[in-house]
């Protein structure tokens, strides 16, 4: 009846193959136009094919160069290299086809020497010495400790150049360096070698010792970005296609760093990447390649559709909603993925229901649901959920995840004869809850957050700074909750993963510097902002000025509370992380799959699926004010979210466009919560009133096995990954005979002991059970079968019969899942 629960893959923009016919392409070289800057610059050309400006793929046979002028530029085995200084056009033919780039070349009259900074350090990171497992570890290797991939040139100068009594570098005799000697294993190296004497690596480590190894300067050229080429392609499995990265320096040259800089790829099942950017498609879909160099990040995106044929009738007539629909099926348009039909009814109000107020629908509200007619029901329906008051308890829920609501770190025990409500505990999960009721857009809620202060007791806000009482953890903590993003690498070094450097992190965590605490004479604290006082950085002795992350400098001398600012950059309309991250939140609650998966894993080198589509998104959400019911409604609305979760053949392998909705495990408390409903039995939570839902809890420490074995977050750390929805034994266990769903069915008092005491005929014990597990109407045989057992048995049996009815409804995949 269901698919089992599915996993990931990405996707991009494609075209159907049959379009790479040569009479519908052109040559084109990449890059189109560059400079040479020096009598070291080399740069690869490209020659590619390009389809309505698409690169489908890259021509190595058959392709002549020319230059226009061979005193000022040549091309060797595709390399451009300067002979002087002047401008040239390179031709490229390939059969009856030709492309053209322009090639300026300047500096060959100008004396040039290595840098450290940008050269020595490169070939060292790509070599591998200044990676964590070498050099770049924490403690070093062998008594050499350099910085994780050369984020702190002048440490790693004074550590070659001066530590060890200088014995790494030998300036009368290069060769005889350490740095030579041992990463070319003339002499014993764990490392095992690295480069070759005749490499160009080699070169440039002997020529910067040579030159008396010139230390990195305050005014060095700095690197500002860089880029890849291509930046997407279309391909088909078995293609080959070069990556090119350039280096773009704050002086305004470029250089090409393809031989320097570091790849991955993010889906090995589609595109395989070499040591010198190398790409080979080997599966259909999508995958996106990295490029490392320096401090900087860049991704290209590898396009491969899958080769069953669609109707293009079936995309043209295929119905769209809204902007959600036309993205998507662009997205599936371009790989070849056609879209399942559209759910029935009581999926919907099932999946709608469970999605938005985590609750089932009842039986009554299934039946009535499926017996109308109306052609706006499903509107109508999203709308009444969206105002129910079982939503203020989903989402307050919900955010009381994200923002750590523990009675293990937040007072939750009144003073004797207190108000049990009047702790901090209590204080934090109301604050929330109010501005859940109120429909708070998300920009004001989180900016009341970040700059929150007063007493704990009456500004519940202000817990956000009992929980994180440390800058570093603080920000870490608003980057990880509010952008979706890990910084905390950054602590110790640059990230290896991402742009933000050392300095960058430092900054922003002397945002959240000045913020103190004072214990009040009763219970609680008082939250406030000092005037003074800075976090130092570990690297330099010296605070970072504050800054948010890609943000404005704040004066470092400034009296104001530096939250403000922080909440003003963080929280502004034209802050992308901000938006993104968040409608990626609620996009992965809806759709069961994150446009970027993990959702506080939204790192450039972790694209989305379909960024065309979480763009337009995070656009929609600005446009309309960080109202969030007015996301989810966009998303309920459209015919993506409606399509059925069943497969079809030519989309079964989708695991990440949306072809179909993907069914999930329920997730604890709404799974315990519906068992309930179902049973008729609540549950009973140790210090909370009867009939409390398991939704209701503001705090996830209460006493449970159920929601512990389903995988209920301990909220200790804000990471999507304390929540668990692997299956395990010990949910097979309790499923079958553990003690939550056998007390339920045994219960007195229950919905079988209403069904016995009203008579109630077999037919419709067998549809209200249908109905209230799975909102839907049994089928002929299913309502045949079971009321002809639960006839035939006697009176002593039917509790027996009931009971086992509703366990097989409550164990199966149906109930289990959301579908």
């Amino acid at each position: 009846m269901l698919c089992a629960r599915f996993v990931l893959l990405a996707g991009l923009l494609a075209i159907p193959s049959a379009l790479h016919a040569a009479e519908h392409e052109r040559l084109v070289l990449l890059p189109e136009k560059f400079t040479l800057s020096d009598a070291e610059a080399r740069e690869r050309i490209l020659v590619e094919r390009q389809h309505d400006g698409q690169f489908v793929g890259q021509v190595t046979e058959g392709v002549e160069f020319s230059s226009s002028n061979p005193k000022v530029v040549v091309v060797e085995d595709g390399i451009a290299r300067p002979v002087g200084n002047g401008t040239a056009t390179i031709t490229a033919k390939a059969g009856d086809r030709q492309a053209t780039a322009e090639i300026t070349v300047v500096g060959l009259d100008k004396p040039f020497r290595w840098s450290f900074r940008n050269h020595v350090e490169s070939v060292m990171a790509k070599a591998g010495c200044s990676t964590g497992p070498c050099h770049g570890a924490q403690a070093g290797k062998g008594g050499f400790k350099i910085s994780l991939l050369g984020y702190d040139p002048e440490g790693d100068y004074q550590v070659i150049t001066r530590q060890a009594r200088g014995r790494r570098i030998v300036p009368s005799d290069p060769g005889r360096s350490l740095v030579l000697t041992k990463p070319t294993s003339m002499l014993p190296h764990k490392g095992g070698t690295r480069f070759k004497p005749d490499s160009l690596e080699y070169r440039v480590l002997s020529e910067w010792i040579a030159a008396d190894t010139p230390a990195p300067q305050a005014n060095d050229t700095r690197i500002v970005r860089i880029e890849i080429l291509p930046e997407a392609t279309v391909l088909e499995p078995g293609d080959n296609q070069q990556l090119v990265v350039r280096a773009h320096f704050t002086d305004g040259h470029t250089e090409d760093v393809t031989r320097w800089a570091r790849y991955t790829s993010t889906n090995e099942s589609v595109a395989q990447v070499g040591d010198t950017g190398g790409v080979k498609i080997v599966g259909h879909g999508e995958g996106a390649i990295t490029a490392w160099y320096l401090s900087k990040v860049v991704i290209a995106t590898v396009t491969a559709p899958y080769k069953q044929k669609v109707d293009p009738k079936i995309f043209a007539s295929a119905p769209r909603r809204n902007f959600i629909d036309e993205q998507v099926l662009d997205k599936l348009e371009a790989l070849n993925i056609p879209p399942s039909p559209e759910c029935n009814d009581h999926e919907f109000i099932r999946r709608a229901t469970l999605d938005t107020i985590g609750m089932l629908p009842t039986a009554d509200e299934a039946a009535a649901f499926a017996a109308d007619r109306s052609p706006d029901k499903r509107d109508r329906l999203i709308e009444s959920l969206l105002a129910r008051p079982e939503f203020v308890d989903f989402w307050t829920y919900q955010w009381a995840d994200l923002l750590l609501v523990n009675s293990e770190k937040l007072k939750s025990r009144a003073a004797e004869g207190g108000d049990p409500r009047s702790t901090q505990m209590w204080a934090y999960y109301s604050w929330i809850r109010r501005h859940v009721e109120a429909d708070t857009p998300w920009d004001v809620m989180v900016r009341e957050l970040v700059t929150a202060r007063g007493h704990t007791l009456e500004n519940g806000a202000a817990n956000f700074f009992v929980l994180h009482k440390d800058p570093l953890d603080l920000a870490e903590t608003t980057t990880v909750a509010f952008l979706g993003m890990s910084i905390n690498c950054a602590r110790c070094h640059n990230h290896p993963l991402e742009k933000w450097t050392n300095n960058q992190y430092y900054a922003m965590a002397n945002l959240y510097a000045r913020v103190r605490t004072k214990q009040s004479p009763g219970d609680g604290a008082i939250i406030f902002a000092a005037t003074d006082g800075d976090l130092v950085q570990p690297l330099t002795g010296k605070p970072q000025p504050p800054t948010p992350l890609d943000g404005a400098v704040m004066p470092i001398d400034s009296p104001a509370d530096r939250r403000e600012h922080l909440a003003a950059w963080l929280t502004a309309p034209e802050n992308p992380y901000f938006a993104r991250s968040i409608t990626n939140r609620v996009w992965a609650n809806y759709l069961g799959v994150g446009l970027v998966e993990m959702v506080d894993d939204m790192r450039l080198t972790n694209p989305a699926s379909n960024e065309k589509l979480l763009t337009a998104a995070a656009n929609y959400l600005v446009e309309h004010k960080f109202d969030l019911k007015s996301l989810m409604r966009t998303v309920l609305q459209s015919h993506t979210y409606q399509r059925s979760s069943k497969p079809l053949p030519a989309n079964a392998q989708d695991r990440r466009f949306y072809s179909r909705y993907y069914p999930k495990r329920l997730m604890a408390e709404v799974m315990l919560d519906a068992v309930s409903q179902v049973t008729g039995k609540p549950t009973d939570f140790p210090g909370y009133p009867t009939g409390w839902r398991a939704l209701q809890l503001p705090d996830s420490m209460v006493v449970s096995y159920f929601l512990q074995a389903f995988g209920r977050p301990e909220r200790d750390v804000t990471c999507e990954c304390e929540r668990s929805s692997e299956p395990s034994m010990v949910q097979v266990l309790h499923i079958s005979n553990g003690n939550t769903l056998n007390t339920k069915l045994q219960a007195k008092g229950n919905v079988i002991d209403r069904w016995l005491d009203a008579k109630t005929p077999p037919e419709k014990i067998v549809d209200e059970a249908y109905l209230s597990a799975l909102s839907r109407q049994p089928t002929e045989r299913e309502r045949r079968e079971m009321a002809s057992i639960i006839a035939a048995a006697s009176d002593a049996e039917r509790r027996l019969v009931l009971e086992d009815m509703l366990w097989g409804l409550l164990s199966s995949k149906e109930f289990l899942f959301n579908h």
